[in-house]
């Protein structure tokens, strides 16, 4: 099976997705240089041939740059290939899929929803970190408990994200400093 490539510029800077026959594989956020989005997607997909994207494809690098212009948009219909996944980090990936534009949850809950205990809230930070294709699966919208960020392996790190969700509208607090003062 052939996956092809293609990078395409946002009003947020430069992405990269892949597809194969059965759909996306990777999906890359805004990065500034489009070199270096190119050589991003050569490593994230080394097999992947530079190639035009089909409709459906075609459709969802449109949707990604309306999203990236402040529009709305919902990717639950995006089809995806995550076959190099395994079973747990595949409905974690579904459980995120169902949030919505805007809407957030916390790893612990994520677990606490596919049955699991809160032992299995640091999979779902893995499943996160390891999200082959953000946006699309919106890990963005993964929160750490009391509603702190926590982390983002993304270009821009937990930077993108918060900002992100201030495009969804969200508002996240900074975390507490560590000492507090007596004034």
């Amino acid at each position: 099976m052939t996956t092809h490539y293609q990078t395409f510029e946002t009003e947020a800077g430069f992405c990269g997705i892949a597809w194969n026959e059965v759909g996306v594989t990777r999906f890359h956020l805004p990065v500034s240089d489009q070199a270096a989005i190119e050589r991003s997607m050569q490593r994230r997909a080394p097999d992947a041939v530079p190639g035009t994207p089909p409709p459906q494809i075609a459709a969802t690098i449109e949707a990604a740059k309306r999203y990236f212009a402040g529009e709305r948009i919902d990717f639950s219909d995006v089809k995806l290939d995550l076959s190099g996944a395994d079973e747990l980090f595949r409905s974690i990936y579904a459980a995120t899929r169902a949030l919505g534009y805007g809407e957030t949850s916390t790893y612990g809950t994520l677990a606490k929803q596919l049955g699991h205990g809160p032992e299995v809230a640091k999979d779902v930070g893995q499943a996160m970190a390891k999200n082959p294709v953000p946006l699309i699966i919106p890990c963005h919208r993964v929160l750490a408990a009391g509603g702190k960020p926590g982390g983002f392996s993304a270009p821009g790190g937990v930077t993108t994200k918060m900002r992100m969700l201030d495009m969804e509208g969200v508002r996240v607090a900074p975390p507490r400093p560590a000492q507090q003062s007596l004034f």
